[in-house]
């Protein structure tokens, strides 16, 4: 399985009470500041930006849309 990188699909793994966020939002990696350290965007469905934080990737579970295959 593939870590974090650009345009990755996350969700959040704690509630960050002081960016009005709560674990199980999602949201979308935008930057890479350091190994480890990621910027994402949270947008509503109409892709209004509500925040933007810098997390941890231990604060983040990458999200998959389709099947991911594994080699035998």
């Amino acid at each position: 399985m593939k870590g974090l990188e650009l345009h990755s699909v996350v969700a959040l793994l704690e509630d960050l009470p002081s960016e009005g966020l709560i674990r199980g939002q999602v949201g979308t990696v935008v930057e890479m500041w350091a190994p480890g350290v990621y910027e994402v965007e949270f947008a509503d469905d109409r892709g209004n930006t509500y925040a933007m934080v810098a997390l941890r990737a231990e604060q983040l579970m990458r999200l998959f849309h389709e099947p991911v295959h594994r080699a035998a």
